[in-house]
């Protein structure tokens, strides 16, 4: 029996916040992988190293967590005013499953820079010195996003002193602006309440806010599940009784948020609805063994993503979490202390973060027109990769 040679793909792995994945533009995927389909979709998992029954991801560019098993391809945008679309693929570690339901907000802080980079931007929209805003089209969401890149003698500028906890090294700050985070039919709240009762059979009812900003996500109590909100990733993922609880609470808010039709459609949407818990501020010792004083964040925020509780925080979920702290009346603004809110610190796994939003009530109903956070990013590794995989779509 022979075998075809591995192809050489020009991809560019970067990080982006507090995550890494493999960077594509559009125009360099096989012809068959440059549209939706089974044959893109074989090529991405290859490409990271899924499905691996071991959850390594070894034979791979995944790093074997949901923050490093991600995909985004970018082009030149398709839409008026904007400069690049940008679609994001997060890759199952176990399963032959690339969920394109949402966005990865950490990583659209590298977007700018590789879309810069690549040639994906109007040389005339890129200063010498100073800020290139770069008008990112979010073609999971159909959002609009602002990415505020440092360039210096008209490179990107990655460099810097600002410092991002989740992050080891300090680099340049990325500034980015979600413009109207909410669902793309005004759907801030699909339910149309700021708090729920959510049936869980593992719990009874449970109080939940239910949001759609930045990424579909359902916020419980921390005390109403068992924890404080102070919880490491260790605390949790190792415990798989833990673990299926809080995928049920994911279920069941998906089904009540209308994502999905009955719970057992789960398992096909991984990525979206996140499941976050919140707290009052409260001390804990971070990761990295940074203490963190109640005196120094707003509330506690633990948050869920792929299964498992995420070591940092997703920028996706950072949207919410702001967006929601902003809307009196939820879970996350009362857990922050209630009233008007248009900035917080939060404390998560990590560290900090603070994050802003801009909300309004019209007729009745909330509106968000923007929320706001910083990160950075850098290019990790840029040339090929190499993968097994047949031109015509057919993976080895």
């Amino acid at each position: 029996m022979t075998f075809k040679p591995q192809i050489k793909v020009p991809a560019t792995y970067m990080r982006g916040g507090t995550s890494k994945g493999v960077f594509f533009n559009l125009t360099d995927l096989p012809e068959a992988a440059q549209v939706a389909g089974s044959a893109r979709d074989e090529l991405l998992l290859r490409v990271i190293g899924s499905p691996d029954p071991y959850g390594k991801q070894t034979d791979g560019m995944g790093g074997a967590t949901s923050s490093t098993s991600k995909t985004v391809i970018l082009s030149k945008s398709e839409q008026p005013e904007h400069d690049v679309d940008y679609l994001f693929g997060q890759v199952a570690i176990d399963k032959p499953f690339v969920d394109f339901s949402g966005n990865c907000g950490n990583l659209t802080s590298a977007v700018g820079a590789f879309a810069i980079s690549n040639g994906l931007v109007d040389s005339a929209r890129i200063p010498e010195n100073g800020i290139a805003i770069v008008r990112v089209w979010q073609a999971n969401i159909k959002k609009t996003i602002l990415v505020h890149v440092p360039i210096t003698q008209g490179e990107v500028q990655e460099t810097g002193d600002f410092e991002l906890d989740g992050v080891t090294f300090p680099a340049a700050e990325v500034k980015l602006e979600f413009m109207n985070p909410a669902d793309g039919d005004g759907a801030l709240f699909p339910t149309g309440n700021v708090v729920d009762e959510l049936e869980v059979p593992e719990f009874g009812s449970l109080k939940a806010t239910m949001i759609n900003a930045g990424i579909p996500t359902v916020f419980v109590n921390a005390q109403d599940i068992g924890y404080t909100g102070t919880e490491l990733q260790d605390d949790i993922n190792n415990d798989e009784q833990a673990l299926a609880k809080l995928e049920s609470i994911r279920a069941h808010g998906a089904v009540k948020m209308g994502l999905i039709s009955n719970i057992n459609e789960a398992v096909g949407r991984q990525h979206t609805p996140k499941v976050a818990f919140v707290n009052k501020p409260t001390s804990y010792t971070a990761s990295s063994a940074k203490e963190i004083t109640d005196s120094s964040i707003d509330l506690v925020v633990r948050a869920m993503s792929m299964g498992k509780l995420h070591h940092a925080m997703m920028g996706t979920a950072a949207v919410a979490i702001g967006t929601a702290a902003a809307i009196q009346g939820t879970l996350v603004n009362l857990a922050a202390g209630g009233g008007e809110l248009s900035e917080i610190n939060f404390g998560h796994p990590s560290g900090t973060l603070k994050v802003g939003a801009q909300a309004k009530l019209v007729n009745g109903n909330w509106q968000v027109t923007k929320a706001s956070m910083s990160r950075s990013a850098r290019v990790l590794m840029e040339g090929v990769v190499r993968v097994p995989y047949d031109l015509n779509g057919a993976n080895h």
